[in-house]
């Protein structure tokens, strides 16, 4: 079956956006399906016009220009452009399915070629457009564009003929847009359990980085403001008041990363800022981190999206201590396969953290039973399958 994904973006940009997209393509063609992918105008990498990508074709779409004090005027040529994409290289390939991608600006276009070429569209709702919206600043909830925006991808959801979800409070939300409960199918975020794997420490890669044997704090992903990575900055005096020489390492970048190199230069060589790594690369980086923090502000965006990145540490037998939004929720249980807190206490965030970072043993056996965790219930390969029977449902829906 040919399948056509639609991304807003993807690799060779890293994000946890792009990683869950290759593990789903790459999952699909060794499943014996045969995905191809338009990527949309904000794939601002250069590059040719179609790039092979593990052995998959990425036709790209030519960028839209900025139109100075015309924001909407831009989203809708960019969605035409990608509409137009869209479409030549859905006949082009003569696919059977297209999967769109969050945002409703890759499935707005998705739906309309869809319809006119008779093939059925998937869509999958990695995060609501109007939650990431109030994140980055640009509006505030229950502001008219957070509402007209609310509103654009309800309709788009109850008119697809199949959406996927990456969790069950998203499952929920969706239900409660007014989309059919066997419309809607789960496929969690995973982690490639022969990619990333208990590992022992790189020496050289711990001395390039200053690391001298004392616990290591760590995040890696990308760095937005959503992601509370100011908080541990925030605790970082009082947690090295608790554990002697402790440092902590970012890997990655992002929107906030001007800003928390700017708070860490008051806090001398304790944090360490990796940049961002290849995929091929990140592996190397979870072994230096003692125990994996994920300090997610509580909003609606954190309640309902389950992030990527604590399950490949999870995947690697890390110790992972998260905030108890709901994202995190569904992903860890406590004291067991990891240690959530309270979201709100910086308090909290410290004695935990700083019982974890003094206690060897306690992380070791939290890593093992992630690692049987991730390998029971979220590995790509196991969850991949699911998409064969959205794809079923999908074209029965679209036929009736």
């Amino acid at each position: 079956m040919k399948v056509l994904h639609v991304l807003d973006h993807s690799l060779p940009l890293t994000s946890g956006y792009s990683s869950r997209s290759r593990s789903i393509l790459r999952g699909q063609r060794a499943l014996g399906l045969a995905p191809l992918v338009v990527t949309s105008p904000r794939h601002a990498y250069p590059g040719g016009p179609v790039d092979v990508l593990d052995g998959i074709a990425h036709y790209r779409t030519a960028p839209v220009r900025p139109r100075r004090g015309l924001p909407h005027a831009e989203l809708l040529l960019l969605m035409a452009r990608l509409g137009r994409r869209l479409a030549d290289v859905a006949r082009r390939e003569r696919v059977e399915v297209i999967h769109a991608h969050s945002p409703v600006l890759n499935g707005l276009p998705a739906l309309w070629v869809g319809r006119r070429l008779g093939v059925p569209v998937v869509y999958e709702v990695r995060a609501f457009w109007e939650d990431a919206a109030v994140d980055h600043g640009t509006t505030r909830e229950g502001s008219l564009r957070y509402r007209l925006s609310r509103a654009l991808e309800s309709w788009l959801l109850r008119r697809a003929d199949h959406v996927v979800v990456l969790g069950e409070a998203m499952r929920r939300e969706v239900l409660g847009r007014g989309v059919p409960p066997a419309r809607v199918t789960v496929v969690p975020n995973g982690a490639d359990v022969a990619e990333f794997r208990p590992a022992p420490r790189d020496p050289a890669l711990a001395a390039a980085l200053g690391f001298d044997g004392a616990p290591v704090v760590g995040f890696i992903g990308s760095f937005y403001r959503y992601e509370g990575l100011s908080r541990l900055l925030e605790a970082l005096p009082a947690l090295r008041a608790r554990v002697s020489g402790l440092r902590v390492l970012l890997v990655g970048g992002g929107e906030e990363e001007a800003r928390l190199r700017a708070r860490a230069r008051a806090l001398g060589d304790a944090v360490v800022f990796a940049g961002r790594v290849s995929p091929g690369e990140v592996r190397r980086f979870y072994p230096l981190i003692d125990v994996f923090v994920c300090p997610r502000q509580r909003m609606r965006l954190t309640e309902l999206v389950t992030p990527l990145k604590p399950l490949e540490a999870m995947a690697m037998a890390r110790a992972v201590l998260a905030s108890d939004v709901g994202g995190h929720a569904e992903l860890i249980r406590h004291g067991e396969t990891g240690w959530l807190y309270p979201a709100e206490s910086v308090e909290h965030f410290v004695d935990a953290c700083a019982g974890l970072a003094g206690a060897p043993d306690a992380r070791a056996q939290l890593g093992q039973r992630a690692r049987a965790f991730v390998e029971a219930e979220r590995a790509w390969a196991r969850l991949v399958a699911r998409y064969d029977a959205v794809y079923r449902a999908a074209r029965q829906g679209a036929a009736a």
